[in-house]
């Protein structure tokens, strides 16, 4: 029940993100949750599409260099302690969270989190059993 993410290295300079953004554009590709970390010479952007193989193809048309990466997507209480809950769950299962993010859905009582684990069947077995629901690729891409 992995989600797709597709990972774009950007240069960090002026326009450079922008030109990325417009490609995926370009192709009429969705981004549906997104997160960018930055060092002084790059970026990695992370996205989540409603078609992470055409935008990757069109980036790789022009020389961006990307790679797609499985995730884990879960719904948590829209509530003070509601990621710390899932983390905590995490944790106690020896499940190491490399980086999360998050994105807004549909649900008022609910917030969407990404997260990046070091086993992703192991923390979508953690989190369903401890009362978490998981987020399809599906899902994410008819939001």
């Amino acid at each position: 029940m992995a989600v797709k993410q597709l990972s774009v290295f950007v240069q960090n300079e002026k326009g450079a993100l922008a030109e990325v953004l417009k490609t995926i554009a370009d192709v009429h590709v969705e981004i549906r949750a997104l997160s960018i970390a930055d060092t002084n010479d790059f970026g990695i952007l992370r996205v989540i599409t409603d078609n992470n193989d055409k935008a990757s193809l069109a980036l790789a048309e022009h020389h961006f260099v990307s790679s797609v990466t499985e995730v884990v997507a879960a719904r948590v209480d829209d509530a003070p302690g509601g990621l710390a809950k899932a983390v905590d769950v995490l944790q106690a299962a020896d499940i190491n969270v490399e980086y999360l993010y998050a994105f807004i859905g549909q649900s008022k009582n609910h917030a969407c989190v990404v997260l990046r684990v070091n086993d992703n069947k192991l923390a979508e077995q953690t989190l369903t059993n401890a009362g978490f629901e998981l987020i399809t690729e599906e899902e994410i891409t008819n939001l």
